[in-house]
């Protein structure tokens, strides 16, 4: 072929690309807010145990999530052989509020597969970390801020060593076989390794006949304690409490806790033997009960931070089920742009095999984001559910490593429900009843399906093959979590383009400084010092949490599948990629090239 004929074609190529080019909008890609410093809010994370017996299908239910400003992403971490010596690094650094030296401390040699939410950012804590999840002996984890009285606080000696919060989450995760063995785990550490603290903390354990509540408090002394939850319990951790302690709880079995828990408090002069009053660990080495920033009574202006308040709810809930939990952990009341995202774990005693145990994953607050079951039989997520840079800490910062090009590029799931979040919260009257519809529609969706797959890896495991059960599982959640991805994506471009025709982009509110000549668009977007309430960060909270009844409210109803929107044929006849006028084109551009091929040949010939 002749350079011409080449030049002709080629013209006749550039012509398609100039014809849809001249007039198609031009998208811009989201941009991230630049990452802000982590600062302390007035509430944080949040769990919710009920027992076997209190639940519709006789499984231990275990619900939450972490409050964090920072980025999140899933894992699935297989069990792994460590060689002999293998050390762990544990604690923080200098940078913590309550400063601490790095140190380490032995690894076992052999630790469990789980599934967990990780995260970038708490000031002095090193990354990944982690609140909990869920292993493969079905045992799950909340991890949930239990502030210690003052006094301890200041007690807190600089350079504290020892496992910290989320050391003990993820070493829960790696080593235990039931909620019991976690607590003796964590308490066995302490002992040996001290704890290193932000200020108090607290551990929610389950596994499918019990549950456990750990604390472990500040003050550098090694203090912890245990509860036992058993199966016709309910307990919500908002912060995590234990109340009346037994004196004689080395012998008791529902109780555990580190050597000088009670003589430590009696030498401080915080409890008297001799009082005839019970030693209560909330008023001994707690804070005024339910905690800062909770509230004292069910009367107070909030009431849903009183944690009594809210295990009524869930006993008014009857037999409580996966639905009533998850709709829990979704409610506005505190899924709000701090709930980095929503888990709860369905701890069934009667597994055919362990791979299907089940955690549901939100990949950020579940507000507006879809549950996707991961089974730990389930061996990887997508990369649109792994780690980006998204509110990841340093990423203003630094460039990109070209390792991570290709992961970075994909579709951030957390980054998509953030968005539907913004929009959506923006004006929750108009918006959250139609989002909640279609997410609760779609999870319907995925539980008409799941007993199936379970029993196809059930028969391939009883077959000897492993491997096609495990493939089988991976391949279901992960389809689940893309269609996930794709609703999440379709609702975002629905609500934003509600949005504009009906309202217009709200602009911010902010006066810049005097003398400042920046519009207000362009100054910082972090939420103000100023700010005290969880009411002042984004949230959809209408008053009782939902837009049309609370939980209780709503017990017995399913997810609609019908109000699931058609999101694959509007991906089909998305207005943003003109696919007629791309194929009149490119139909004139090889009408052109063909052109100058005839004529070429006439003027060869």
């Amino acid at each position: 072929m002749s350079r011409f004929r080449h030049r002709c074609t080629a013209l006749g190529l550039a012509a398609a690309v100039v014809v849809l080019a001249a007039p198609a909008a031009v998208a811009t890609p989201p941009v991230a807010p630049p990452v802000q410093q982590a600062r302390p809010m007035p509430d944080k994370s949040i769990a919710f145990y009920v027992g076997k017996n209190r639940t519709e299908h006789g499984a231990t239910l275990l619900g939450g999530f972490g409050h964090e400003p920072s980025s999140h992403w899933l894992e699935i971490v297989p069990r792994q052989q460590h060689e002999p010596g293998s050390t762990i690094t544990v604690g923080a650094t200098e940078e913590a509020d309550l400063p601490g030296r790095l140190t380490q401390i032995p690894q076992v040699p052999e630790t469990a597969k789980y599934i967990t939410s990780n995260y970038s950012e708490f000031a002095g804590f090193p990354a990944p970390l982690t609140n909990g999840g869920l292993n493969e002996f079905q045992v799950a984890a909340r991890d949930v801020w239990s502030d210690s009285r003052p006094e301890l606080v200041e007690m807190t000696p600089p350079g504290q060593t020892g496992p910290h919060y989320s050391d003990l989450s993820r070493i829960a995760m790696e080593r235990a076989h039931s909620a019991r063995e976690a607590v003796e785990i964590l308490g066995e550490l302490i002992d040996e390794h001290g704890y290193t603290t932000y200020g108090g903390n607290s551990h929610l354990f389950a596994d499918a006949d019990e549950g456990w509540v750990f604390i472990e408090f500040a003050g550098g002394k090694g203090l912890w304690a245990a509860e036992r939850l058993g199966p016709d319990d309910v307990r919500v951790s908002y912060p995590g409490y234990i109340g009346d302690f037994p004196l004689d709880y080395q012998d008791n079995p529902d109780y555990a806790g580190s050597p000088n828990l009670i003589d430590f408090a009696v030498e401080q002069g915080w409890w008297d033997p001799a009082s005839g009053k019970p030693f209560n660990l909330q008023q001994v080495y707690g804070t005024p009960f339910p905690g800062h920033p909770g509230k004292s009574s069910p009367d107070d202006e909030a009431p849903w931070r009183h944690p009594p308040t809210l295990e009524e709810e869930l006993w008014k809930l009857g037999d409580v089920s996966l639905v009533d939990m998850q709709r829990m952990v979704r409610d506005p009341r505190w899924s709000d742009d701090r709930s980095g995202y929503g888990q709860v774990a369905e701890l069934k005693p009667d597994l055919p095999h362990p791979d299907l145990a089940t955690l549901w994953v939100a990949n950020t607050a579940a507000v507006t984001a879809p549950y996707i079951p991961f089974h730990i039989g389930a061996e990887t997520v997508p990369p649109e559910y792994s780690q980006h840079r998204y509110l990841a800490s340093g990423a203003a910062a630094n460039y990109l490593s070209p390792e991570y090009a290709a992961q970075e590029a994909t579709r951030s799931a957390t980054y998509l429900s953030k968005r539907l979040m913004y929009y959506t919260c923006d004006r929750p009257e108009v918006f959250l009843t139609d989002v909640t519809q279609a997410l609760e529609g779609f999870e319907a969706r995925i539980m008409a399906e799941i007993g199936e797959t379970e029993r196809k890896a059930a028969e391939a495991y009883a077959a000897g093959d492993a491997q096609r059960a495990r493939a089988l599982l991976t391949d279901w959640s992960n389809g689940w979590a893309m269609e996930g991805v794709d609703l999440t994506e379709y609702l975002v471009n629905d609500v934003e383009a509600r949005t504009k025709e009906r309202f217009g982009i709200r602009r911010p509110a902010v006066e810049p400084p005097p003398g400042v000549t920046a519009k207000a668009e362009s100054l910082d977007m972090s939420l103000p010092e100023g700010s005290i309430s969880a009411r002042d960060r984004v949230h959809c909270d209408l008053g009782n949490g939902w837009a049309e009844g609370s939980t209780v409210d709503r017990k017995g109803q399913v997810g609609d599948p019908d109000a699931v929107p058609d999101y694959h044929a509007a991906a089909r006849t998305d207005n943003s990629v003109p696919w007629l006028p791309i194929a009149i084109a490119a139909a004139a551009g090889l009408l052109i090239g063909a052109g100058a091929v005839l004529l070429t040949r006439r003027r060869v010939g």
